[in-house]
């Protein structure tokens, strides 16, 4: 909650969210090193990149390092989509729908015995993969415009809703919803700057 409080910029009783965001990067970077490392993979990565950036967001003084380093944040939550996708559909156990089913058959992450039955249903683990794959490649095209990259936002959050209810992987829900101001700021800023009329 302190991380989303961070990133929308709020303020709390007696701190501002320049302090938040550093206090914050000390705390993870004493996590990561008390655990040699990130032990959450993808999920403690993605928490440093948003720290960091934000980080940079609050405290530096030049408005335009400001907007990069929140704009960089964004690039990042767009390829991190990007490149799943691309990890996913180069992967033949994906494209038949194998790794999906073995993630539930054989995986730790299930958060319950009952969930393991969906490994019995290949028909529709083959859709569902399909399913993520092609909204993951697909992902950047929501950049376009506003409406489809809050539509696209709202359907990668029930994706990590749904990651975190049926493999416990609550953590990538919150950190990457932390990251969703940055690219409707981005998105914002881009479509602003490119209907702008030219000077002169």
């Amino acid at each position: 909650m302190l991380l989303l409080a961070a990133s929308l910029g709020i303020h709390l009783p007696g701190i501002g969210p320049s302090l938040l965001a550093l206090a914050l990067v000390v705390n993870h970077l004493f996590i990561l090193s008390f655990f040699n490392g990130p032990y959450n993979g993808g999920a403690d990565r993605m928490s440093l990149l948003v720290l960091l950036c934000l980080t940079c967001t609050f405290n530096l003084s030049n408005p335009a390092w400001q907007e990069l380093a929140f704009g960089y944040l964004g690039i990042q939550l767009l390829l991190s989509y990007l490149i799943a996708g691309w990890v996913k559909i180069k992967n033949p156990d994906w494209r038949s729908g194998k790794a999906l089913r073995d993630v539930f058959l054989f995986s730790a992450y299930p958060a319950g015995e009952n969930i393991r039955k969906w490994a019995d249903r290949p028909r529709i683990l083959f859709g569902a993969g399909w399913a993520v794959m092609i909204f993951e490649l697909a992902f950047p095209l929501t950049f376009l415009s506003a409406p489809t990259l809050i539509a696209g936002l709202a359907i990668a959050a029930l994706f990590h809703g749904a990651n975190a209810c049926l493999f416990g992987l609550n953590r990538f829900f919150w950190i990457w919803i932390c990251a969703y101001p940055s690219i409707l700021w981005l998105q914002e800023r881009v479509m602003t700057a490119a209907v702008r009329p030219p000077l002169g």
